[in-house]
C-alpha cells in the first residue's frame, strides 16, 4: 500500500512536515539499499574493492542519523 497524504498540502502543518520527512527517509533508505546491494554484487562478480565496506558503514551511519532526526522531530500529540 503506497504512502499517501489525504488533505490539503499545507507546509505549515506539523503533521504534513513530519510526513514529508518520513517520505524523504524512505527514499534515502531505498537508495541506500539499491546502490549498496548493486555495488556488492558488482564486487562479487569482478575484483574486490577494499573500501566498499567503509562506504556501506558510513552511509548506514548517515541513514541512522537521518532516521533519528525524523523520530526526534515528530510532532507531539495534543491532548
Amino acid at each position: 500500500m503506497p504512502i499517501r497524504w489525504y488533505g490539503p498540502a499545507d507546509p505549515e502543518d506539523p503533521t504534513y512536515r513530519h510526513f514529508e520527512r518520513i517520505v524523504n527517509l524512505t527514499l534515502h533508505a531505498a537508495l541506500f539499499a539499491a546502490v549498496n546491494s548493486g555495488l556488492w554484487v558488482v564486487q562479487g562478480l569482478r575484483h574486490p574493492w577494499s573500501h566498499l565496506a567503509w562506504l556501506t558503514v558510513g552511509w548506514a551511519a548517515l541513514l541512522l542519523a537521518h532516521a533519528s532526526v525524523v523520530v526526534l522531530q515528530r510532532p507531539r500529540l495534543q491532548s
